[in-house]
């Protein structure tokens, strides 16, 4: 199951230290708050999601399940939804 990284944006002051540790998925916009990379997070870069998300000191980051992993496998077509 596929992970991505996810942030409360209400939450988040701007303070920029995920993307210091994260530079291959958050950039910072003009006030500092990040702006996360779609897709989800490579194997490789687990590790540093996981520190950015410790070193955030309002909480603001999650790593939550990925929007590709919770489609349906078995395409509906809409004569079926529809009952015929």
């Amino acid at each position: 199951m596929g992970r991505r990284l996810a942030v409360d944006r209400i939450r988040c002051d701007g303070y920029g230290m995920c993307a210091e540790v994260l530079p291959e998925l958050i950039q910072l916009d003009d006030w500092g708050h990040p702006i996360l990379r779609r897709g989800e997070i490579p194997g490789h870069l687990m590790p540093l999601a996981r520190r950015a998300i410790d070193v955030c000191p309002v909480l603001a980051l999650r790593i939550a399940e990925s929007v590709e992993s919770r489609r349906p496998t078995r395409h509906t077509g809409v004569a079926q939804r529809a009952g015929g």
